[in-house]
C-alpha cells in the first residue's frame, strides 16, 4: 500500500470518527436540554391539591370513622378530572404522572388500574427522588395487582385482599389468589412486602366491619 493511499485512509478514518463524536455531542446536548426543561417544569398545582385531598380522605381524624360515601363521591369527581388532564396532555412532570396514577388506582374499572400502572412507569422514567421512586414502584405493583384481580386473574405481588362476603355484617378479608412464580426479590425491588409478609398482614387484618372497626 502506498504512502498516499495510507494517508487517504487515515483522513477518511479521522472524518468518520469526527462525525461520530459530533453526533454524540449533539445527542448529549439534546438530552441535557431535555433534562433541563424537565427540571424547570413545575408540577401541576391542581394535581397536588387533589393528591392532598385524596390522602386526607383516607386518613380520618382520631376517633372518627372512615366516611366511605364522602370519599366515594370525591373519588368519582377526581377520577373524571384526572382523565381530562391526561387526555389534554396536562401531565408534565414525574410527580404529575405519579399523582394521577395514585388517584386512578382508587377506581373500580380495570382500564383505570391499567392506566395507573402505565403512568407509574412514566413517572419512574422521568426520574424521581429515592423516596418518590419507592412510592412509584409500590404503586406500579399495586395497580397491576388490582387490574389482574378486577379481571379475575391471579395477582402477581400479593398486595390485594378481597372480602369473602360483602353482605356479611363483619367482613373477612382474605389475600387474593397470588401468582407463585413471582419471587420475593422482585417484590422487594418493587417496594412491596414478601409473600410471607402479605400473609402475615392477612392474619393481622382479622375481621373488619365496613366502618373499619375490628
Amino acid at each position: 500500500m502506498t504512502t498516499k493511499t495510507t494517508n487517504i485512509l487515515l483522513v477518511l478514518n479521522l472524518l468518520f470518527l469526527g462525525g461520530i463524536l459530533i453526533r454524540q455531542s449533539a445527542a448529549s446536548q439534546s438530552f441535557a436540554m431535555q433534562s433541563s426543561a424537565q427540571s424547570t417544569t413545575k408540577d401541576n398545582e391542581e394535581l397536588m391539591r387533589m393528591e392532598q385531598e385524596d390522602q386526607s380522605d383516607r386518613t380520618p381524624r382520631a376517633g372518627k370513622s372512615f366516611d366511605w360515601e364522602a370519599a366515594g363521591q370525591r373519588d368519582d369527581a377526581q377520577l373524571a378530572r384526572v382523565k381530562e388532564l391526561y387526555r389534554q396532555n396536562k401531565l408534565q412532570t414525574g410527580n404529575d404522572y405519579f399523582r394521577a396514577a395514585l388517584i386512578l388506582h382508587h377506581s373500580s374499572a380495570p382500564e383505570d388500574y391499567l392506566l395507573a400502572h402505565e403512568l407509574c412507569v412514566v413517572a419512574l422514567s422521568k426520574g424521581k427522588t429515592n423516596a418518590q421512586a419507592l412510592d412509584a414502584r409500590g404503586l406500579a405493583a399495586t395497580s397491576e395487582d388490582r387490574f389482574l384481580m378486577s379481571i379475575d386473574c391471579p395477582q402477581r405481588f400479593g398486595t390485594q385482599y378481597r372480602v369473602e362476603d360483602e353482605n356479611a355484617p363483619v367482613k373477612h378479608y382474605k389475600l387474593y389468589k397470588t401468582d407463585s412464580g413471582v419471587t420475593d426479590e422482585l417484590r422487594s425491588l418493587m417496594n412491596v412486602p414478601s409473600l410471607a409478609g402479605a400473609k402475615a398482614r392477612e392474619a393481622e387484618m382479622g375481621k373488619y366491619s365496613r366502618n373499619g372497626q375490628k
